[in-house]
């Protein structure tokens, strides 16, 4: 089972999925304007039948419009509160950070690029662990 997760925003949106075993397949961040037309071309690609998406920014206007324009996607809404601090520092294990920047500390560390999508990995991985208890 592949699980696409959905990191929603104004401007951009994280963009994962996740199959089993933990395994990722894919991860983008990618501008809000094109959001739904990528997930309408990886749902078929990765047999995705659920999406999970965090519940905060702009969640409501997304869910509904993903609905409407994907309505056989089962969508959870997922507790996306402190995921794009814990994203930063998923960002440095899944890119160890080089010399120079070891010095800097973890805190202070910002990475280079945006990380919405290492956020849709985290809501997907908050969903699995809240569904399997």
């Amino acid at each position: 089972m592949n699980i696409l997760g959905f990191d929603p925003g104004r401007d951009k949106c994280g963009v994962a999925v996740v199959g089993d075993g933990g395994k990722l397949h894919y991860h983008e961040v990618v501008l809000a304007e094109n959001a739904i037309a990528i997930v309408t071309e990886l749902l078929p690609q990765y047999q995705v039948t659920t999406l999970v998406m965090g519940n905060q920014t702009t969640a409501k206007t997304w869910k509904q419009q993903l609905s409407s324009q994907l309505p056989d996607l089962e969508i959870h809404l997922v507790d996306e509160r402190y995921s794009s601090l814990e994203a930063r520092d998923r960002y440095w294990q899944m890119y160890p950070p080089n010399i120079l920047q070891r010095l800097i500390p973890q805190g202070m560390r910002l990475p280079p690029r945006p990380v919405d999508d290492l956020v849709a990995i985290l809501l997907i991985e908050r969903y699995l662990a809240n569904s399997s208890q």
